[in-house]
């Protein structure tokens, strides 16, 4: 089981040398990945989702938010065999071809250590804000991971989808390090977005809420990956947990939180659920949060 931990990359403690500090270390401790995340803004007046509904307040610190892609560029130059991680990157609100050369070229400075976690978006100020409907948003993922697949493959470069063209066919580099291009994951919990990524062939992000729901979720995604003719069990299960590892035992949580021995026993039931790989956002001190994971590194 792969263990990973997102980078404190925003409010006004973050910092270069904070994210970069922290990236050493968790390299350092043995953990597999680190990982950033996107947020363009924090409506003061709450973030409206789309589809309607009362106005969510965000967490504390989301007005400042580093870059998820120049933030891991800056980790890579710091660090270099950690997997580097977006859980998740917005991809609906950048150009498929701009968002493939900028993923390629961090894939390139890393070695091929990206690991590119994408979602549809769900705020309606960040789609107004980037000029981007907030319609057919499953439809317009498909084709933008298609449009962005076709700028990492060979020479010349041409797409010409439902929502995003490229061309006319063109040279189009640096290529990713891999033949495949940058891996990729899908930030995805609804059955329909999950069996898209399936048919697709990128790995899954769920987040992680019940075990019946990851299971499910699991279950549906590696099922429907094979109907689709991929190799299923290739594809990578990436579950975050928006929860702490604890210093002493928690009498209420949630799954794959709490002190280390409680997180180690849930670990095999993940595993025993499909997953291969656990990252951890949590909103408690950075070295305590380096010292929980070391002890749950040398746990497992």
């Amino acid at each position: 089981m792969k263990l990973g931990v997102q980078l404190r990359t925003s409010g006004a403690e973050a910092s270069p040398e904070s994210i970069g500090a922290f990236a050493e270390e968790a390299e350092r401790i043995g953990l597999a990945s680190v990982w950033s995340f996107e947020r363009l803004m924090d409506p003061v007046d709450g973030a409206v989702p789309i589809g309607g509904g009362d106005p969510v307040p965000l967490p504390e610190g989301y007005g400042s938010v580093y870059d998820p892609i120049e933030t891991l560029a800056y980790v890579a130059a710091r660090t270099s065999t950690i997997t580097l991680g977006t859980s998740v990157l917005d991809a609906l609100l950048h150009s498929p071809v701009v968002l493939a050369r900028r993923l390629a070229t961090v894939d390139r400075l890393s070695g091929g250590r990206l690991l590119a976690g994408i979602g549809v978006g769900w705020m309606v100020a960040e789609f107004e804000s980037t000029g981007v409907p907030t319609t057919q948003r499953g439809a317009r993922m498909k084709d933008h991971i298609t449009a962005m697949r076709a700028v990492w493959g060979p020479d010349p470069v041409e797409h010409d989808g439902r929502f995003y063209r490229v061309g006319p066919p063109s040279r189009m580099g640096p290529k990713p390090v891999g033949p495949d291009g940058v891996a990729l994951l899908a930030g995805s919990m609804l059955p329909p977005a999950i069996e898209r990524a399936a048919r697709l062939g990128v790995g899954l992000n769920p987040i992680m809420m019940t075990w019946e729901m990851l299971e499910g979720s699991i279950t549906l995604f590696r099922e429907t990956a094979e109907k689709a003719g991929h190799d299923a069990q290739s594809l990578p299960v990436v579950v975050r947990v928006n929860g702490p590892v604890t210093p002493s035992p928690l009498d209420e949580r949630q799954p794959l939180t709490g002190s280390v021995e409680q997180v180690r026993d849930d670990l095999e039931h993940a595993r025993a659920a499909g997953a291969d790989h656990v990252l951890w956002a949590m909103d408690t001190d950075p070295d305590e949060q380096l010292a929980m994971m070391a002890a749950l590194q040398r746990s497992v």
